[in-house]
């Protein structure tokens, strides 16, 4: 990797290679502490990717099909995955009332339980990086970050893309 100078860049700024691993050490940050949290309050097996399958099983339930492409996996990866998170109690599979020869893959009152504490969570992690940072700097960074992502930033295959 390469050195850290001060004349890596004009005005002493951090070099090129910086700014991607800054924004995902701030990323891994907050998974990390998140997750720290989560196992405190009864979900210690819950991994950053059942997050991503949590999503995308969604509030109607999706086949397993339909998971495995909104997490950019095959149908067997996404199977996998959804007989994880039904050993742990998060989801539930039950007869599809549209196709009787489908199963729905549902979120269970756990698996709920666990993206309501997520989102408490978030919320809390973030009134932190508030009280470090300032309410301005902060709404100026996620502001940024909107500005400098594509419009399709928030997919749920990112598991996928780092493993890809």
């Amino acid at each position: 990797m390469a050195e850290r100078t001060a004349e890596a860049s004009p005005g002493g700024a951090g070099a090129g290679f910086e700014l991607p691993l800054l924004l995902f050490a701030g990323f891994r940050s907050i998974i990390d502490d998140l997750h720290r949290e989560l196992a405190e309050q009864g979900h210690p097996e819950v991994r950053p990717a059942y997050g991503y399958a949590l999503q995308a099983v969604g509030r109607d339930g999706a086949t397993a099909s339909e998971i495995g492409r909104r997490l950019g996996v095959s149908k067997q990866a996404a199977g996998k995955t959804v007989d994880r998170l039904e050993s742990l109690g998060y989801v539930e599979r039950a007869d599809d009332p549209q196709d009787g020869r489908r199963k729905l893959v549902r979120l269970s009152p756990r698996g709920v339980d666990v993206l309501v504490r997520s989102a408490e969570g978030f919320d809390r992690l973030r009134a932190g990086w508030v009280r470090t940072l300032g309410a301005e700097r902060v709404a100026a960074l996620e502001s940024d970050l909107r500005t400098m992502a594509p419009a399709d930033a928030f997919r749920l295959d990112a598991t996928s893309w780092f493993n890809g």
